[in-house]
């Protein structure tokens, strides 16, 4: 088996904070965005109460249907893939101007991710379910999704990562439906020439199944670009009590992200907002573990994960003595200091001074 080139690093600025809102509150949308939060995450899961799934869906359709609608990107958040809701709302979302990613919560396997990117990639036909054309409440129409705009993307501007393309080829099995090993087989052919492009999409990994197939659904698919975990559900599915139990899947999570070429992932949700110290010190944590920012539920919680997530100056100047030193005379070799600096060190040293520019 040959293996994994390097990790390929993001060429824009790596977010830190994800800010969660709920989709059923236009009026909280609206001031997220421009909160100062890296990304803003529209939920329609676990945020909506059942009876309100569909005006959360039509103010998120009418949201994005602006292809500027806010200084942040705008992910959304679908409901869950083997449910009845998601189908619709992918179909309906994927090819607004302003999508800047999907969420899929819940995801098993590769088969789930290529089930969500072959509804994504045919956004422009009619979607199953009621239609979404039509006024609002507030007298705007909201826009018929159609393949004359694109939403923004990266998943499909790169070739697949080598990983990926062994392991969907690895796991393209048959399996009986239902089975554990169901969720490996990947449901889709790729989407035909002419269609929509693939949105970004993230895998959210909340169940133990998941975080065994972490590697097989980092890798399925050439438009998923990122995976995290949901910590809520995963705990309550492994009976743990406390965090101990949590640090296996968490590597899992950090290790899977890393050898299949994705951005280290960013932590789970910290559900006490009012505990901001209790942040910061989960925040240690999470980074010393190789997580790289965090979700956040509150606004309140954004400035405690950037500042927890940036390198402290110490670190900086560290990092800036391995770039000089490296620039100067090139190869492995010893600092001053007795330590040993190769390729990788560098490589490291410069993503602190790429994280440490935030501050400027």
């Amino acid at each position: 088996m040959r293996p994994a080139p390097p990790p390929r690093e993001p060429a824009a600025r790596t977010p830190l904070t994800w800010l969660y809102v709920p989709g059923d509150r236009p009026e909280v949308v609206a001031k997220a965005l421009h909160c100062g939060a890296d990304v803003v995450v529209v939920d329609l899961e676990d945020a909506v109460a059942p009876d309100r799934k569909d005006r959360a869906l039509r103010a998120t359709a009418e949201l994005l249907s602006d292809p500027a609608p806010g200084t942040a990107p705008v992910h959304v958040r679908v409901n869950a893939l083997d449910g009845p809701l998601a189908e619709t709302e992918i179909r309906t979302l994927a090819a607004l101007p302003g999508l800047a990613g999907l969420r899929l919560p819940k995801v098993q396997g590769p088969a789930d991710i290529h089930r969500a990117a072959g509804w994504a990639t045919t956004a422009a036909r009619p979607a199953a379910g009621p239609a979404l054309t039509g006024r609002l409440a507030t007298g705007r129409r909201v826009r018929t999704p159609g393949a004359a705009v694109a939403p923004l993307t990266t998943g499909t501007t790169h070739p697949a990562h080598p990983a990926r393309a062994a392991r969907t080829a690895r796991t393209a099995r048959t399996a009986a439906p239902g089975s554990a090993t169901a969720t490996l087989a990947p449901a889709a052919a790729p989407a035909p020439a002419g269609l929509p492009a693939t949105p970004a999409l993230y895998a959210l990994l909340e169940s133990a199944l998941g975080i065994e197939h972490a590697f097989a659904i980092a890798t399925a698919h050439p438009a998923l670009r990122g995976i995290a975990l949901g910590e809520a559900d995963l705990a309550t599915e492994l009976g743990v009590r406390d965090e101990a139990g949590l640090a296996w899947p968490r590597s899992r999570t950090v290790v899977a992200a890393r050898a299949a070429g994705l951005a280290p992932p960013p932590q789970s949700v910290y559900p006490d907002v009012a505990d901001l110290d209790g942040l910061a010190r989960s925040c240690a944590r999470g980074r010393a573990l190789g997580f790289l920012g965090r979700a956040a539920i509150h606004p309140r919680q954004l400035p405690v994960i950037e500042a927890a997530h940036l390198p402290s100056p110490e670190e900086v100047e560290a990092a800036a003595e391995i770039v000089r030193a490296a620039g100067a005379e090139g190869g492995a070799q010893a600092l001053p200091d007795g330590r040993f600096v190769d390729a990788a060190v560098v490589a490291g040293a410069r993503r602190v001074l790429s994280l440490a520019e935030r501050r400027n």
